[in-house]
This record gives C-alpha cells, structure tokens and sequence, in this order.
C-alpha cells in the first residue's frame, strides 16, 4: 500500500495539501463566525479567472489565481465599508463578474483543456514543486499573521462594534480576514479545486462547531477533521482512480453528518 510514496507528485499532493489542511480551519472559523462564508465561494471564482488568465499568458496559474484573488478581496471589502453597497450584493457581483470573465478567456483561449478542467476539479498531477514552495511561503504569512493579531482577530469577529470603541484598528483587521482569505483559497485550488475550494475552508470548521466546544478546541477539531479527510482522500483517489478534490469533500461531508447526528443524539 506504501507504494503510492513512490511517486514525486503524490509526495508533492501530500506535502502541499497538508499545508493547505492546516490553514484553511483556522481563516474558515472567522469567516463562519462572522458569517461570511460566502466569500471562499466568491473568491474561488475570481480565483479561477486568475487561473485561465495564467494559462492564457504561460504564467504559473497559481501566481496570477492569488494576484488576483487579493486584489479583488481588497476591492469587495472595500465596496463592504463603504457602505455604498451590501456585503451581498458586493459578493454576487464579483462571482459573477469573475466567472464572466473567465468564461470570456476561455472562449478567447478556444475552449477549455486539460489543464483547466484539472484546476476546476482538482489533481494533485498538476501540482509542482515551486507550487509548494509558493503554498509553504504564503501558507506561513497566513499562519503568522493570525498568531500575531490573534486577540484583534477574536475581538472583531465576536463584536465589531466594542473592538472599534476599544481602538482596534477594525478596518485593518477586516482588510487583512479578507486577504488572507484570498490567500488560502488561491493556494487550496491545486489539490481541492475551484468548484469545491469553500467546502475545505467552511465544512471542517461547521462540524467542529457542532461539538459546541471553545474556539481554540473548535479550531484544533477543525484540524483534525480537514487534514484527516486530505490524507485519507489522496490516499482513497490514487488507489481508486477518483478524483481527489470530490473524494476529499465527500469525506469533510460524511463526517458532518455524523457530528451532526451525534449533537442530536446527545
């Protein structure tokens, strides 16, 4: 069974889908807390227009999917503080807008290819070994970022209105939730895929709470449930000729259910 350890690019799978396990739990508890799950959804079609725009011009897709990730999670935010427009409606806009526009390369591009539909779905095939250097470096700036704004994170997301009164730079913070955000869902497109990129970040996260245990407990079962569900999937997809992404979210799902039917039988 061990045979799969050798292969370079089931080693690489592993390597940069743990990385990606371990990060998205943590940014997906503030954006379930603050109910703003949507965004993972928004951001993986912006992201996958940054996808087909790298294909396009021959530039790693994964560079040009977190460009372009960032700067439209700056803009959405943006638009959200301004007011001038609902967090809602700011989120539709750029899904679709995004989605629009990597419809248009696409076409422009003459159809979709393999490489593409990869990226949609996932393949831990196209995964290459700069890929994780650039999952490792951006994987570290988001972990290092919350543990250093980890009492600013907490306040803003548990009551925006007593952390601004208290002096919290609120706008930072929120800025900074959002492109972090950005950066998870970029990074998370090579092993999950475009279509199935929210369920990493928001599914772990929604079982962990159904444990009704604290946020640093949560967080840690979060963990546990996403890089469990990484490492049992690629394994589960290599021997089984299955699609890793859908294989992976098939298990975040199985395991929901079952949190949630333990929470009723309790």
């Amino acid at each position: 069974m061990l045979d799969i350890f050798n292969y370079s690019f089931i080693i690489r799978g592993f390597e940069a889908g743990i990385i990606i396990a371990i990060i998205a739990p943590i940014i997906g508890m503030f954006l379930v807390l603050r109910r703003y799950s949507l965004i993972a959804d928004t951001l993986s079609h912006v992201s996958l227009a940054g996808v087909a725009i790298g294909l396009l011009l021959g530039i790693n897709p994964l560079i040009t999917a977190v460009i372009a990730s960032v700067i439209s999670s700056a803009a959405i935010e943006r638009l959200r503080i301004s007011k001038k427009v609902y967090g809602e409606s700011a989120l539709a806009i750029f899904l679709s807008g995004s989605l629009a526009l990597a419809i248009l390369i696409i076409s422009f591009a003459h159809g979709f290819n393999v490489d593409l539909f990869n990226y949609l779905f996932g393949s831990i095939v196209t995964v290459q070994q700069s890929d994780v250097f650039i999952i490792l470096a951006l994987g570290l700036i988001v972990l290092i970022s919350v543990i250093l704004f980890y009492k600013e994170l907490i306040f803003v997301t548990f009551d925006e209105e007593s952390a601004r009164v208290s002096g919290i730079p609120t706008k930072f913070i929120n800025i900074m939730i959002i492109i972090l955000s950005a950066f998870t869902v970029a990074l998370s497109i090579p092993i999950i895929g475009v279509l199935l990129i929210s369920a990493l970040v928001v599914i772990p996260v929604v079982s962990a709470l159904q444990f009704k245990k604290g946020f640093v407990e949560s967080i840690f079962i979060a963990e546990g449930i996403s890089i469990f569900s990484v490492i049992v999937g690629i394994f589960i997809s290599f021997y089984l000729n299955l699609s890793p992404g859908g294989t992976i979210v098939i298990l975040m799902i199985i395991i929901f259910v079952c949190s949630f039917i333990l929470r009723d039988n309790k």
